[in-house]
């Protein structure tokens, strides 16, 4: 072979051993090395999202351990009755006085009707009373104006029956004294007619003026004797009319008072059948049952021919226009919260949140409300974080609302002011 084939001809690369060509290729690979400037981006950026979460936390109290409340209202009889319709079933919604029971009120009718004559039989017995007073009073007074009459009567006749018997004993003592000086005469003129000195004609003449005189006397007593007992007579008629006066005036403001108390008796009885005649109207009145309040019924018993029974609940309705919510926070969560507060309500069975504000905080634990409340003086004290119903009211106006029921249960989350 020529020297120009083997300058042309291509040399061929020396082979390599295998092991040297391995360990070249992992000389030439660079190695990965942490940048410690990323790391710290990372690890502040963790930090600052921590710190955010913990600070968002903060603003707010929630609780799952909430539900949507109402007031739930029991329609019941007020009277013992035989249902003859039913106008509401469950899950329908009524107005506020619709109907919803008719009772049978032929019995009702029938008490209707004899309460209103008790009532026109008391009312007719008041008006005859009444009269009775003014006339009581009237013949009070004509009694009292009479007796009083007789009295003055009376102290008329005592006072000239006393008059007559002051004249009979002036009298008396004037014929008394006439009496003594005829007798006196008459003696003189008998001492005379014995010694014959005197005409015996007017010896006889004083004699019979002495006897004559002794008999005016003798009349004169008779006369005051007859004076004092018309005197006593005439006191006895005063002192009969003073005391029947007496009577009068005291037996005037009782006549008065009974016939006023006949007249109390009567107009409390008059009430009486009238409250008993109000009483009965109610109770026809009752025997259509309406809807006190608007809502959705539930919970219905009642049956058209069934007999019920004063008090019976025939009914549930659910006012879904007066809604909130009783969220059972922990106690360690109430420290920052107030009436007012802005809350944010999610409704699991809606799958929407609704905007709402505390209404009020609770009066007590539900643990000291429940059946048998916690006796902490037993001696078997474990202490337990407590729970306390809040109070929590729907903002009005917002969509769906009607759609809410008593019992969904909810999230509130309330934020911290």
């Amino acid at each position: 072979m020529s020297a120009e084939t083997q300058t042309e001809k291509p040399t061929q690369p020396q082979s390599e051993p295998a092991g040297r060509s391995d360990e070249a290729g992992i000389e030439s690979t660079p190695r990965h090395r942490f940048n410690p400037v990323i790391i710290g981006a990372i690890v502040l950026v963790l930090l600052l999202v921590a710190i955010g979460i913990y600070l968002y936390t903060r603003q707010y109290e929630t609780t799952d351990d909430a539900q949507v409340d109402g007031h739930l209202n029991p329609i019941a009889s007020r009277i013992d009755g035989t249902i003859t319709a039913v106008h509401a079933d469950d899950n329908q919604i009524v107005q506020a006085g619709a109907l919803l029971v008719e009772l049978d009120p032929s019995d009702d009718k029938i008490a209707l009707e004899q309460a209103t004559a008790q009532y026109d039989q008391a009312t007719a017995q008041l008006n005859a009373t009444h009269p009775n007073v003014p006339i009581t009073r009237i013949n009070n007074s004509s009694d009292l104006s009479s007796q009083q009459a007789e009295v003055q009567g009376a102290e008329a006749s005592l006072a000239a029956a006393q008059h007559d018997l002051d004249g009979a004993v002036a009298r008396l003592k004037e014929a008394q004294a006439t009496n003594e000086r005829d007798q006196a005469d008459y003696l003189r003129y008998k001492d005379l007619n014995d010694k014959q000195e005197v005409a015996r004609t007017l010896y006889d003449q004083a004699k019979a003026t002495a006897e004559a005189q002794t008999q005016i006397v003798a009349a004169s007593v008779a006369a005051v004797a007859s004076s004092q007992k018309t005197v006593e007579l005439r006191a006895s008629q005063l002192a009969e009319a003073r005391s029947k006066l007496t009577q009068v005036q005291n037996r005037a403001p009782l006549q008065l008072a009974a016939q006023e108390a006949d007249i109390k008796g009567q107009q409390a009885n008059a009430e009486a059948t009238q409250a008993a005649l109000e009483q009965s109207r109610l109770n026809l009145a009752y025997t259509r049952i309406p809807a006190p309040v608007a809502g959705v019924v539930t919970e219905r018993s009642a049956e058209v021919g069934e007999r019920i029974s004063k008090g019976q609940q025939l009914f549930m309705i659910v006012q879904i226009d007066d809604l909130w919510v009783t969220a059972d926070f922990k106690e360690t969560q109430l420290a920052k919260m107030r009436p007012g507060e802005r809350v944010t309500i999610h409704v699991d069975a809606l799958s929407r949140d609704f905007d709402g504000t505390v209404e009020s905080m609770p009066a007590v634990t539900g643990s000291r409300t429940s059946v048998l409340p916690p006796e902490n003086a037993t001696g078997n004290y474990v202490k337990v974080i407590q729970r306390l119903p809040v109070r929590i009211r729907f903002k009005a106006g917002q969509k769906d609302l009607d759609k809410l029921r008593p019992g969904m249960s909810v999230e509130p989350k309330v934020w911290l002011d």
